[in-house]
C-alpha cells in the first residue's frame, strides 16, 4: 500500500521544477501523454480497469520527480527577476524554524514574522526584510530595529529563487526530490548551510 500523501515534483522538459503536484494530477498528466521522461523512485502504481480488447489491466506508475511536455515561457524569460509569494510557512521553513535573534529551533505555532525594519519605521513586508523569531524575541524587540532593542540578527534575510521556493512549498519532501532541487539552487544561497542544520 502507498502513502498517497507524497507529493510529485513536476518540472518542465529542461529539468525546471514548476510544482508540486498531487498523485491525482500525476496520474491525469501521464494519462494525457503530458510526461515526457520521469525520475526518482517509484511513488505510486496505479492499476486502471481492464480492457475488453486486450484483456489486460491498465496500470501507471508514477515517479517521484516527472517532466511534463512544454515550457513555462513566462518563468523561463523572468526567472532572474521572480519573488515568490511571502508567507508565514515558508519564511520558517526558509529560517529552518529557528527564530533569528536567539538562534532556538520552535514548533511552526510558536513562531512569528518579524520585520527587521519595522513596519512602523517604513520598513516592507519582503522577504529581505523578514525573518522568523519566536514570540519572546518578537515581542522584546517590539516596534524597533534590531541595533535599536540591543539585539542581533543571526542571518540576513534573502529572496528565495524560484527553485528554492518550490522546495519552501514541499510538505515532506524526499531525498531524491531533495537532491533534485538542490541541484537548481545558486552555489552562493544560504539554503544550502540551513538544510544541514
Amino acid at each position: 500500500m502507498y502513502d498517497l500523501h507524497h507529493q510529485v515534483l513536476r518540472t518542465d522538459v529542461s529539468g525546471m521544477p514548476l510544482e508540486w503536484v498531487n498523485y491525482r494530477d500525476a496520474v491525469r498528466l501521464y494519462h494525457l501523454g503530458q510526461v515526457a521522461y520521469s525520475c526518482g523512485t517509484l511513488l505510486y502504481r496505479v492499476r486502471g480497469g481492464i480492457c475488453a480488447r486486450t484483456g489486460r489491466r491498465s496500470r501507471i506508475d508514477v515517479n517521484s520527480i516527472i517532466a511534463t511536455s512544454g515550457r513555462n515561457e513566462l518563468l523561463s524569460r523572468d526567472r532572474e527577476h521572480y519573488v515568490p509569494p511571502l508567507n508565514n510557512p515558508a519564511l520558517f521553513k526558509r529560517d529552518a524554524h529557528l527564530c533569528m535573534y536567539c538562534g532556538e529551533r520552535f514548533r511552526h505555532g510558536d513562531l512569528s514574522r518579524d520585520h527587521v525594519t519595522p513596519l512602523s519605521q517604513r520598513g516592507e513586508d519582503v522577504w529581505t526584510n523578514v525573518v522568523t523569531a519566536c514570540r519572546r524575541c518578537n515581542n522584546h524587540k517590539a516596534g524597533r530595529r534590531p541595533e535599536e532593542a540591543c539585539m542581533e540578527l543571526l542571518a540576513v534575510p534573502f529572496t528565495p529563487t524560484h527553485a528554492e521556493y518550490i522546495y519552501l512549498q514541499g510538505k515532506r519532501v524526499l531525498a531524491d526530490q531533495m537532491e533534485f532541487l538542490r541541484a537548481h539552487f545558486p552555489r552562493s544561497s544560504p539554503m544550502h548551510d540551513r538544510l544541514k542544520m
